[in-house]
C-alpha cells in the first residue's frame, strides 16, 4: 500500500490536472511532491484531511491551520504564493474577463467546477483514491471549529450592536499582544517606507521612523494648525491623536468602539500630560452630533473605513460631511480591492471566509473609484489620491517578523491559535498587495465653502515627507 503522503498527492494531483505545486509531509512520517528544497506543508493530523472534506477550500484549511494541524517548514510566503493558485486564484476572473459582460463568469466557472467533480466522481480510479482518502481521515462528524473562530452572524450587517461585537474580536485581544506585532509606534495601518538606500537595515527602527513619516503626512495632507480641531475616526491606541497634539498643537477628539484601546490610548494621554487637549472616547462615528461635537476643521480617518461596510458607506461619508466646517478636510486612508467590473461588482464580491471567520468580522472592502464617488455624492470634494500599495506590504512583512521573533511571548499572550491567525493573515496580506490584488490609498477631500473655496494650493504638493 503506498504512503498517506503519496496518496493525498495522487489525489489532489487528479482533482486539479496540475502537479502537485508545493511538497506535502503526512502525519506517518511520508512525503510526497516537488523535491526543489522549497517549503513542505506539514499535514501534522489527519484531522485535517477531515475539516478539509467537510469544508472545501479556504475555510477547512484555515481551520486546519489554527487549530495547528496543518503547518508549514520552511518560508510561509513562498508556500502562499505557491498555494494562492489553488486557494484564491482558482475562481477568479483574469483581467481582461473583469468586463460589462463579466456576471456570468463566477457562476459558470462553478458549474464547470461541478461537472469536473461529478465527472471525476464517475472514474472509478477517483473513486477509489476517494475512498482511500475518506479512510485516511478516520470516521465521525466534522471537528468543531478553533474556539478563535467568530460564530456566522445572522440579521442585518453594521448595527451599532453588531459593529461593537465585530471590532472586539478583532482589536479587545490584549494590547501587550499588540505592542509586540506593532512595535512601540502602535500604529495598526500602513507605514510610510523610505527608499531602501536609505533605510537603516533595523527592521524595528524603520518601521517606526516609517511609521512617524505616516503620522506626519496624514497632518501635512489635512493642513493642521494650532488651535484647531481634529476628529480621528477609529483612533486605535491614539497614536494619531498624540503626534497631531505634539507636533501640531491642535486639539483632538478620538472615537473608538474597542474599550482596551481606549484604555490603553487614555493612559498614553495622560501621561504625555494632554489630557487638556485631547479627549478619547468609547463611541460609534454615527453617535458623534454635528450640533454638538462639530464642527471640526480636520478629519483623519486612518485604516477604518474598511468596517463601515457598503450599505452605511453614504452615511459615513455624509456624517462626515456633516462634522467639518466650511474649507475642512478629510483624510481617508483606506484599503482598496480590485474592481469586478459590470454587475459582477454588485453579485460576484464576498468577503474571504478566512477573514470574515477569524480576523475581521463583517470587514468589506470596495474598489478606491466606489470610494471616490460616494465621497463626491455626500459633498465632498476629492482633491488628491496616494496609492500606498507597496508601503502596506513592507509593514506587514515587519510585523510578520516582530511577530515571529518574540513568538514564545506572544504564545504567553494569546492562544496558539490565535497567533496563528495573525501570522497566516498578515502574511498572505503581505502578498496580496504585493500582487496588487488589494491595494490602499489615501484619499484627500475638502468640504468647499458655498462660492467653492478649497483653501488648497493651485499646483498639488506641499505633502512631501519634511527632511
Amino acid at each position: 500500500m503506498s504512503s498517506a503522503a503519496g496518496r493525498l498527492a495522487a489525489l489532489a494531483e487528479q482533482f486539479l490536472g496540475a502537479p502537485l505545486p508545493i511538497r506535502i509531509r503526512a502525519w506517518d512520517g511520508s512525503e510526497a511532491g516537488p523535491q526543489d528544497g522549497g517549503p513542505v506543508l506539514v499535514i501534522a493530523d489527519r484531522r485535517a484531511l477531515r475539516r478539509i472534506l467537510y469544508r472545501p477550500g479556504e475555510l477547512g484549511l484555515a481551520r486546519a491551520w489554527v487549530a495547528g494541524e496543518l503547518n508549514v517548514e520552511g518560508d510561509l510566503y513562498a508556500a502562499l504564493d505557491r498555494l494562492a493558485g489553488l486557494i484564491w486564484e482558482r475562481d477568479e476572473p483574469a483581467p481582461e474577463a473583469r468586463s460589462a459582460g463579466s456576471a456570468v463568469a463566477a457562476p459558470l466557472r462553478r458549474l464547470r467546477g461541478a461537472a469536473r467533480m461529478a465527472g471525476m466522481l464517475r472514474e472509478p480510479r477517483f473513486r477509489a483514491q476517494l475512498r482511500e482518502v475518506a479512510g485516511l481521515t478516520g470516521i465521525g462528524l466534522p471537528p468543531r471549529p478553533p474556539a478563535e473562530e467568530a460564530r456566522p452572524q445572522h440579521g442585518i450587517r453594521h448595527t451599532l450592536g453588531r459593529d461593537r461585537s465585530a471590532i472586539s474580536h478583532h482589536y479587545d485581544v490584549g494590547n501587550r499582544f499588540y505592542e509586540l506585532v506593532l512595535g512601540a509606534s502602535m500604529v495598526y495601518s500602513c507605514a510610510y517606507w523610505e527608499e531602501p538606500e536609505a533605510r537603516t537595515g533595523d527592521g524595528r527602527a524603520d518601521l517606526e521612523r516609517a511609521q512617524f513619516a505616516k503620522l506626519d503626512l496624514v497632518c501635512r495632507k489635512l493642513d493642521l494648525k494650532p488651535g484647531q480641531r481634529l476628529l480621528d475616526v477609529g483612533c486605535g491606541w491614539g497614536s494619531m491623536a498624540l503626534h497631531a497634539a505634539k507636533e501640531y498643537g491642535v486639539s483632538v477628539v478620538g472615537v473608538t468602539l474597542s474599550r482596551e484601546q481606549a484604555a490603553y490610548a487614555r493612559k498614553r494621554v495622560a501621561d504625555a500630560g494632554l489630557e487638556d487637549r485631547i479627549d478619547i472616547r468609547v463611541q460609534d462615528y454615527r453617535e458623534l452630533d454635528p450640533e454638538v461635537d462639530g464642527p471640526f476643521d480636520a478629519i483623519s480617518s486612518i485604516g477604518m473605513a474598511e468596517h463601515v461596510g457598503a450599505v452605511r458607506y453614504r452615511e459615513y461619508a455624509d456624517r462626515l460631511y456633516a462634522l467639518l466646517r466650511e474649507g475642512g478636510r478629510l483624510l481617508n486612508h483606506q484599503i482598496a480591492r480590485r474592481p469586478l467590473g459590470g454587475e459582477a461588482e454588485e453579485r460576484g464580491y464576498r468577503v474571504d471566509e478566512f477573514i470574515d471567520r477569524y480576523v475581521f468580522p463583517d470587514g468589506e472592502l470596495q474598489p478606491v473609484g466606489t470610494t471616490v464617488s460616494i465621497l463626491e455624492q455626500a459633498g465632498f470634494e476629492v482633491r488628491d489620491q496616494e496609492a500606498l500599495r507597496e508601503h502596506y506590504a513592507l509593514t506587514l512583512r515587519q510585523w510578520v517578523a516582530n511577530l515571529e521573533s518574540g513568538w514564545s511571548e506572544a504564545l504567553r499572550l494569546v492562544s496558539a491559535g490565535r497567533a496563528r491567525v495573525w501570522r497566516l493573515y498578515m502574511a498572505a496580506s503581505a502578498l496580496a498587495f504585493e500582487r496588487n490584488r488589494i491595494g490602499v490609498n489615501q484619499l484627500l477631500a475638502v468640504r468647499t465653502t458655498p462660492a467653492g473655496v478649497s483653501g488648497l494650493r493651485l499646483r498639488r504638493g506641499g505633502f512631501a515627507r519634511a527632511s
